[in-house]
């Protein structure tokens, strides 16, 4: 019963906020000069942040270097474990786009709001669309401003990172970028996949932000390789946090794209070389024949 009014309380506080917002976002958008609306976007991360502060029973921890120019552009990469965690990563000091499934754009009113802030909307069911994404972010980059990638694709179920699609990395690349990494944990407990209600007491969530890695001497064909070192980056920092082994967070123990074989690789480097692994070509890999869950 507790979780069910402290879930209440959240989604209407929520929700208020959201229609509070629309005609800030007006203002910001119409007000913002700036080529890539990056005061638009910073704009609606401040709402994100504010969803965070009306569940009274967050604890969240944000730690890690901040970038020293909030216009030197990144691809910023995290694993995904809950919706809670966009709102809750918008707290890091700075302004970057996000990648969203179109259904989000699709939404009355919070969709509004993406659209007003210049994030960047994906139909992972459309090559096109996955294409114009990189597009895209290609021009946030070049007017220096950073993307946001869950290159999961969609929210774990398990509490563990599975595999990520190079698309973002290639990016990062093809473009020079060096990518930063953010890893979260907690959300998943805090409020789980397919469900709507909060845990009233649920384990301190916490968002660390990593040390950038420079892309630099790396070659246009190293993608998949620096994908998997950076994925081994974030399951390594959850598996502290946990005080647990890398393969009890990561999804995919048991193939070739194991952290374990990729945590101490230069991000150019390929321990094992072989040919892509099925799904880890795609921006974002596809849904399950009937997913509600395109993006994310």
């Amino acid at each position: 019963m507790r979780s069910v009014f402290v879930s209440l309380w959240v989604w209407l506080a929520i929700g208020a906020l959201i229609v509070l917002w629309v005609p800030v976002m007006v203002v910001a958008r119409l007000l913002d000069r700036d080529p890539a609306l990056y005061y638009a976007g910073y704009t609606l991360r401040i709402v994100g942040r504010c969803f965070t502060y009306v569940n009274p029973f967050w604890d969240i921890e944000l730690n890690g270097p901040v970038p020293e120019d909030p216009r030197h552009p990144y691809i910023v990469v995290g694993n995904h474990f809950s919706q809670a965690d966009p709102p809750i990563i918008a707290r890091v000091p700075w302004e970057m786009k996000w990648v969203a499934k179109k259904e989000l754009f699709d939404l009355p009113v919070a969709g509004w709001l993406l659209r007003l802030s210049g994030d960047i909307s994906v139909d992972r069911r459309s090559k096109k669309s996955r294409a114009e994404v990189l597009t895209t972010a290609r021009d946030y980059l070049s007017r220096n401003c950073s993307v946001m990638f869950f290159p999961e694709g969609t929210r774990s179920r398990d509490g563990q990172v599975h595999r990520f699609a190079n698309g973002a990395f290639r990016l990062a690349l093809k473009e020079g970028v060096p990518v930063l990494p953010i890893a979260i944990d907690g959300t998943h407990e805090a409020l789980p996949k397919h469900s709507i209600w909060f845990d009233p007491d649920p384990e301190p969530i916490r968002v660390q932000v990593l040390n950038p890695v420079d892309v630099r001497g790396c070659a246009p064909d190293d993608a998949q390789a620096l994908q998997r070192h950076v994925r081994a980056r974030i399951i390594q920092q959850i598996a502290e946090w946990r005080g647990v082994e890398l393969a009890e967070v990561d999804g995919r123990s048991d193939t070739e794209a194991a952290a374990a074989k990729w945590i101490d690789a230069n991000p150019g480097e390929n321990p094992e070389p072989e040919a892509a692994s099925h799904g880890e070509s795609s921006i974002k890999a596809p849904s399950p024949p009937g997913s509600s869950e395109p993006g994310g």
